[in-house]
């Protein structure tokens, strides 16, 4: 049940402590979460950009609904998706695997020639959907990692994608930005800490058949 307690502290923080800093040591464990995140196929069509720098965090804010988390914050999550994802990125997939599973060629190539074959039939709009759902799976698992961590985060969709993407010049890396996550430590002046947390009863979230 210890999980479930840290759940229950969890909420989406609406005003950071300005002064206080996620150690490096949790950030690695955020980092290595998000890497070991479940993704369909196995494939990771995201990447995580960690944004500590307050002056590029204050330019993104008029680009965030004015969310002032984004600036008081101790780090920004930006979860992106790849753009590029074909066929390379489908035989670097592959790769991996056979060099750290030793995996046979023969054995893996079905399968390959079937992802190969069903991204290219996909239009880009359907891929970059498809792996967004990814940054939702990886996003869910931060902030639950998070909560285990007693690192407080802030889930939002609420900003202007093609301006972060052009001020972080994503497409320099195949990438566009999908989700925010900023994250640190709770400002005692936030009164959204206190409240009781709203949620359904569990016999009315959950149907057991």
């Amino acid at each position: 049940m210890e999980i479930i307690k840290f759940l229950k502290w969890r909420y989406a923080t609406k005003a950071f402590d300005i002064t206080k800093e996620v150690p490096s040591k949790k950030l690695n464990i955020i980092k290595k979460a998000f890497n070991l995140t479940a993704t369909s196929y196995g494939l990771q069509p995201i990447k995580l950009v960690i944004i500590k720098n307050k002056e590029l965090q204050q330019e993104l804010l008029q680009y965030s609904m004015n969310q002032k988390q984004i600036v008081s914050a101790s780090h920004v999550l930006v979860f992106c998706i790849q753009t590029n994802i074909d066929k390379s990125f489908v035989n670097e997939y592959f790769k991996r695997v056979h060099d750290l599973r030793q995996t046979p060629k023969e054995i893996l190539k079905p399968f390959e020639d079937f992802l190969v074959d069903d991204f290219e039939q996909k239009s880009q709009q359907e891929i970059e959907e498809w792996a967004t759902k990814q940054a939702y799976l990886a996003m869910g698992n931060i902030m639950t990692v998070c909560a285990l961590e007693q690192v407080d985060s802030c889930p939002m969709e609420g900003f202007l994608s093609e301006e972060y993407d052009k001020v972080l010049k994503l497409g320099e890396h195949n990438l566009k930005s999908v989700l925010l996550l900023p994250v640190g430590y709770r400002s005692e002046n936030d009164m959204f800490a206190s409240m009781t947390k709203v949620r359904k009863q569990d016999e009315d979230a959950v149907l057991e058949l």
